[in-house]
């Protein structure tokens, strides 16, 4: 009979830290990004990008924005060319409509709106589908998300696209 002693794998520096320690380290973190991060975010300082679903100005965001005072959010605006492309999630997202008009498709049903209107995306089980459309393709129609991702996470953290919104190029955005 062979027998094949294992070494056990070496521990990494962060799993030699007490769980303690780790905690007050993200603490003392997130007290200093709330102290020293921006305050004040310049549209000119953040790009436009095609993704999927839309043309989009992240602002805000969990996921590759950590300049600002503000963690947990995230804030982008949405401008509506002909349409957007059509994805599910739980809900829980304002969009509130700065220029334009158009309609959103909220589970088959279509709602419309307008400038200074504010559309409620409603928090839903299995998610909320949903598609966005410019009214006057060639004029201007946007909107500003604003989503507590906490909220999101506690939810499940469901997202599905269904869709490909029209301007999204894959060999081109990739």
């Amino acid at each position: 009979m062979e027998r094949e002693r294992l070494r056990e794998a070496e521990a990494t520096q962060r799993e030699k830290e007490p769980q303690y320690e780790l905690v007050l380290q993200r603490n003392a973190a997130v007290r200093e990004r709330a102290r020293s991060g921006k305050v004040v975010i310049k549209g000119k300082e953040r790009p436009w990008q095609q993704n999927r679903q839309s043309l989009v100005k992240m602002f805000l965001s969990t996921h590759g924005i950590d300049d600002t005072a503000a963690r947990n959010w995230t804030c982008f605006i949405h401008d509506v060319k002909v349409h957007s492309g059509k994805h599910r999630h739980q809900g829980g997202i304002q969009l509130f409509v700065l220029e334009g008009e158009g309609s959103t498709v909220v589970d088959g049903e279509t709602v419309e709106w307008e400038k200074w209107d504010l559309i409620i995306l409603p928090v839903k089980p299995n998610g909320c589908e949903h598609q966005h459309f410019n009214k006057f393709p060639g004029k201007n129609a946007k909107w500003m998300a604003f989503q507590y991702y906490p909220f999101t996470e506690v939810l499940g953290n469901m997202f599905d696209q269904v869709e490909n919104s029209p301007d999204w190029k894959q060999e081109k955005n990739r």
